[in-house]
C-alpha cells in the first residue's frame, strides 16, 4: 500500500532536511517534485493544486528552531496536509441510539462488496455490536449463498430469501429477523451493475427511502485509481453517502484513490480492504496512513494488531522462558512463529515499522513461505527431537529433511540459527546485558 508514492515522497523531502532556511526557490523546486509525485500517484489535479498552495503557504521562510531543521519543519507541514486531504480524524460507524443500526453497503459489481459485508461482520462481532447480514442482492447468480457462506464462516445471522425480487421487502424483513434475533448491526449487501446506471441508482435511492439506513458505505475498488474518485461521486450525489470502503488496497502502490475521495466527495473513508481473509479489513485512520506514507510508520497500529491476535498468557510464558537458564526450545520457537503469523503478512508488518523504505523491504526478499518451510521442518522433528535439537545427528537430520520436504541443507541452517539465539538469549538473560536494538532471529529475511 503506497509504496511507490512513500518511496518518492520520503526522496523528495530529503532533499530539503538539510537547507537552514527555506527560500521560495528551494520551496517551488521541492513543491514542483512533489506535484509530479502526486499526479504519477493518480491524484486529481485540483486536489493536487490545493494541496501545494497550502504547504507553499506555510512552508515560505521557515526558518531554523532550536533543534529542528526547516526541511524537518517542512515534513511536518506536509504530514498535516496530507493528514487533512485523508480527513483529518478517523470517522467511525455512527450507532443508532436505539438498535438496531442499519447499514447499507453499495457499489459497482467486483467492488468487493459481499466480501466486505462479511469483513465488516467479522469486525463488529469482535466491537460486541453483534452484526446481522441481509443478502438484498437480487441479480448476482450466488451472491446470497455467498454471503450465507461467509455469515457462517464468521458465525453470525444472515436472512435470504432465495427466488425473491422484491429488495425493500427482503430488507424490511430481514431487519425484523435481526431484532428477533437482539442483533444491534444489519448489515445489508445490495446489488451492483458494471457502470453507474439510472435504473441502479433510482432502486437505490427507493431502498434508502423505504429502510432509512442509518450508514450508506460505499464500496470502491482503490486499484482503479481515478475510476473509484468518479464512481464514488457519482454514488455520493445520488446517495449521500456517509463513508467509503477502499478495498484491494494492499495491492495499490500509487494510492490516489485513497488521498483523492475525501476531497472530491467530501465522504469519509471509514474502512480499508487489505487482503482476502476476513481479518483483512483496517479501520482508516488519516494521521496514521500519512505517517505511513512519509514512512514515519504506523507503531499505533502495530501494537492494536499485535494486542488482537497475540495470545498475552502464551507470549508471557515465552517470554520467561527465553530469559531463564534453560532457554527456549524449537517446539517453543514454534509456537512463538504461529504467534508471528497470526498478524499477517511479514512485509506488511515490518511497513509499519518507522523509517522502513518500501524499497528496502523489496531489496530484502521478505519471504512468509519460508515461515511454513521452518514450521514443516520442525514438526518433522520428535518431541524429544525439538526439545533438545543436540541430538540431531546425521541421519536424524536427513530423516528430518525427507520428511519436511526440504532439503538438509535447510535443516542445518536452521538448526545453526537456532543455536545463535539462545546464545543471543542467554546473553539477553544477564544483568546489564540486552539485545542489539532491531535483532531479529538470524537469518529470517
Amino acid at each position: 500500500m503506497f509504496d511507490d508514492l512513500s518511496s518518492k515522497l520520503s526522496d523528495a523531502l530529503k532533499r530539503l532536511t538539510g537547507k537552514g532556511v527555506l527560500s521560495e526557490d528551494a520551496v517551488k523546486e521541492g513543491l514542483r517534485e512533489i506535484r509530479r509525485i502526486l499526479l504519477e500517484a493518480d491524484v486529481s489535479f485540483e486536489l493536487t493544486r490545493q494541496f501545494l498552495e497550502r504547504v507553499s503557504a506555510k512552508a515560505v521562510g521557515v526558518t531554523q528552531m532550536k533543534g529542528v531543521r526547516p526541511g524537518q519543519q517542512l515534513v511536518k507541514i506536509v504530514f498535516d496536509e496530507l493528514v487533512a486531504m485523508l480527513g483529518e480524524k478517523q470517522a467511525p460507524i455512527a450507532f443508532a441510539s436505539v438498535p438496531p443500526t442499519v447499514v447499507l453497503i453499495v457499489g459497482l459489481q467486483g467492488s468487493g462488496k459481499t466480501t466486505t459485508a462479511g469483513k465488516l461482520a467479522k469486525r463488529l462481532k469482535a466491537e460486541q455490536k453483534a452484526p446481522f447480514l441481509v443478502a438484498a442482492d437480487v441479480y448476482r447468480p450466488a451472491a446470497m449463498e455467498q454471503l450465507a457462506t461467509l455469515a457462517k464462516q464468521v458465525d453470525v445471522g444472515c436472512h435470504l430469501e432465495l427466488g425473491a425480487t422484491d429488495v425493500a421487502g427482503i430488507v424490511k424483513r430481514g431487519v425484523q429477523a435481526a431484532e428477533k434475533a437482539r442483533a444491534r448491526t444489519v448489515i445489508v449487501d445490495t446489488a451492483g451493475r458494471l457502470q453507474i446506471d439510472d435504473e441502479m441508482m433510482a432502486e437505490l435511492q427507493e431502498l434508502k427511502r423505504a429502510v432509512k439506513p442509518h450508514e450508506i458505505l460505499l464500496v470502491a475498488d482503490g486499484m482503479t485509481g481515478q475510476d473509484a474518485v468518479r464512481i464514488a461521486k457519482g454514488f455520493h450525489d445520488a446517495l449521500a453517502v456517509t463513508g467509503v470502503v477502499l478495498t484491494k488496497m494492499d495491492g495499490d502502490a500509487r494510492g490516489g484513490a485513497a488521498l483523492s475521495v475525501f476531497g472530491v466527495t467530501g465522504a469519509p473513508i471509514k474502512y480499508v480492504g487489505v487482503g482476502e481473509g476476513v481479518d483483512a479489513l483496517e479501520p482508516f485512520r488519516p494521521d496514521r496512513m500519512a505517517g505511513r506514507i512519509l514512512q514515519q510508520g504506523d507503531v499505533l497500529s502495530l501494537v492494536e494488531k499485535a494486542q488482537s491476535t497475540i495470545d498475552e498468557k502464551e507470549a508471557e510464558k515465552l517470554a520467561k522462558k527465553a530469559l531463564s537458564k534453560k532457554g527456549l526450545d524449537l517446539q517453543d520457537f514454534l509456537a512463538a512463529m504461529r504467534q508471528m503469523q497470526k498478524m499477517g503478512p511479514l512485509k506488511n508488518v515490518l511497513g509499519m515499522l518507522p523509517g522502513v523504505n518500501p524499497q528496502m523491504l523489496k531489496a530484502a526478499n521478505v519471504d512468509d513461505n519460508r515461515l511454513k518451510y521452518i514450521e514443516a521442518i520442525v514438526l518433522s522433528m520428535t518431541p524429544a527431537e525439538r526439545a533438545d535439537p543436540d541430538v540431531m545427528n546425521g541421519s536424524r537430520r536427513m530423516r528430518v529433511a525427507k520428511g519436511s520436504g526440504r532439503t538438509v541443507q535447510e535443516v542445518n541452517q536452521l538448526l545453526n540459527q537456532f543455536k545463535q539465539m539462545q546464545k543471543l538469549m542467554k546473553g539477553a538473560g544477564k544483568p546489564g546485558m540486552r539485545l542489539p536494538f532491531g535483532r531479529s532471529f538470524p537469518g529470517m529475511m
